[in-house]
């Protein structure tokens, strides 16, 4: 039996960056725990995903999505809204990109396009969600924000830039909205065994022996290890907390 602090059978959800990763594996625990859930991805690959996700019994909706793009977040959003009947309680953003190179040598056509994508969505799709919460006095807004919101990061100028900047919007959406009965809280993942650090996954790489030195879980995370928090900042367990940037690093930040 599930604790009624933590049931959120019948909530309506969007889960941005659902086709894979972080994403996938947060989408997939909400879903296990009886929400209904609409993933939004850039390939068509988000159709298939969510077909996989109703072929075991779950209610999983898609949209396609250029995030990058502001007009193509208002759409978005909209068309998932609309496949959940026009409601919404939880909104996750675990979309993102990654560009990698010195800072004296970033492009800025990289920088523009990390802080679109890892920024400037998750305002517009926080903020259409916020306004659907705020009418009915109830929500829950979950930003992915990451290890580089505490600091700086090597060779990721933009992606620490922007994921500083997740943390602080948290923080200020939250004063703004708690009142109103929405909770706005962060999940900042540490390491994990993803597609976006692949370039980090190589053993050959200084920086993975770097890495897996200092995690005191001694290994990097799975998207599975989302689900607990996922859930509770999705739930009512968590109608206290606001602007919380809540670690999920296997240790890493203490160390």
């Amino acid at each position: 039996m599930v604790h009624p602090l933590f049931d959120i059978t019948g909530r309506k959800a969007i889960v941005t960056g659902g086709t894979r990763g972080l994403g996938h594996g947060m989408a997939e625990g909400l879903m296990e725990a009886g929400c209904e859930v609409v993933i939004i991805g850039s390939s068509a690959r988000v159709h298939t995903a969510a077909e996989e996700f109703r072929a075991r019994g779950f209610a999983c909706h898609s949209v396609q999505a250029d995030l990058g793009r502001r007009e193509e977040c208002y759409r978005a959003f909209g068309e998932a809204v609309e496949q959940l009947g026009g409601d919404l309680d939880i909104i996750v953003t675990a979309h993102g990109i990654q560009r990698r190179h010195r800072a004296d040598q970033f492009p800025m056509s990289d920088w523009d396009d990390v802080i679109r994508v890892n920024l400037e969505s998750q305002f517009i799709l926080c903020q259409e969600a916020s306004k659907i919460m705020v009418k009915k006095g109830y929500g829950k807004i979950i930003t992915i924000s990451s290890m580089a919101s505490f600091f700086g990061g090597q060779n990721v100028v933009a992606y620490s830039a922007a994921k500083g900047g997740v943390a602080q919007m948290t923080k200020c959406m939250s004063n703004d909205l708690l009142a109103c009965g929405v909770n706005v809280n962060s999940i900042a993942p540490g390491y994990f065994a993803t597609d976006m650090n692949e370039a980090l996954l190589d053993p050959s790489n200084y920086r993975y022996k770097e890495i897996c030195d200092r995690i005191p879980a001694h290994r990097w995370g799975e998207p599975a290890d989302m689900k607990g928090a996922c859930l509770f900042l999705a739930s009512h367990a968590s109608d206290y907390l606001g602007g919380a940037i809540l670690p999920v690093d296997g240790g890493y930040l203490c160390k």
